[in-house]
């Protein structure tokens, strides 16, 4: 869905030449006209999520990695790369562009931004010694990563159905309950992803019991947060196109 959204949004406007900033009113800053080097900035950094978010996706699937490596590889490298580049860009758009609402609440969202190049390296470094079983874990936090901001979409706004509204939050996103989900969006998952690591390095019932339920609970914040999200920010803007 939201690489619907982003489709409906941004590439089909650019490839019509329908880009106009009463279009995005919406966003903190978003498509400024004449602003031509921060507008492809913005672009570049929102346009290739529609590649990614399916890229990714590809890299998770054991038989795509036993089956099809050289795609693996191909895909992965691919995958790193635009990863790598949206957070600079983000960062960027933060930082310099003034794309936020406050300093605190743009905190969570840099020390995500800031994380992904070093996830990358590391990835791309043990891919390259092939010791797969570091990679794999490296590549799987810059996964998360890459995703945060998304994620981070998912639980605000299933954080505001649960609660029929702002609880904790504040118009800037600097409120207590707005900081803390900004860290959880990929403190948590990551959490998650070393509990599976470390349960299958130690393959007890404790541990199998303790990964089954924390990654139930992640699907159930997952699918409440996507439907939230739809609800609330996607779906009307792609139906309104």
């Amino acid at each position: 869905m939201f690489a619907l959204y982003i489709l409906v949004q941004f590439t089909l406007p650019l490839l019509t030449g329908q880009l106009d900033e009463s279009r995005y009113a919406y966003m903190i800053r978003g498509y400024v006209n004449g602003d031509t080097f921060n507008n492809a900035i913005l672009l570049l950094h929102v346009i290739p999520v529609m590649l990614i978010s399916l890229s990714g996706t590809f890299q998770l699937f054991p038989a795509v990695r036993k089956h099809y490596p050289r795609f693996h590889r191909i895909n992965g490298r691919v995958y790193l790369a635009f990863g790598l580049l949206g957070a600079i860009g983000g960062l960027y758009l933060t930082w310099v562009t003034g794309s936020r609402l406050s300093d605190l609440g743009a905190l969570g969202v840099t020390v995500n931004g800031l994380l992904i190049p070093v996830m990358v390296y590391f990835a791309w470094h043990y891919a390259l010694q092939r010791d797969f079983a570091r990679h794999q874990r490296y590549a799987v936090h810059a996964f998360i990563l890459i995703n945060g901001v998304w994620t981070f979409r998912l639980l605000l706004m299933g954080w505001f159905m649960l609660n029929q509204g702002p609880q904790g939050n504040s118009a800037n996103l600097d409120g207590p309950a707005d900081v803390t989900l900004s860290f959880a969006s990929y403190l948590l998952p990551m959490f998650i992803a070393e509990l599976i690591f470390r349960a299958r390095a130690r393959n007890t019932v404790a541990n199998r019991v303790t990964v089954s339920i924390a990654v139930g609970i992640a699907i159930l914040i997952t699918l409440l947060g996507t439907v939230a999200a739809t609800m609330m920010m996607w779906g009307p803007r792609i139906v309104g196109y």
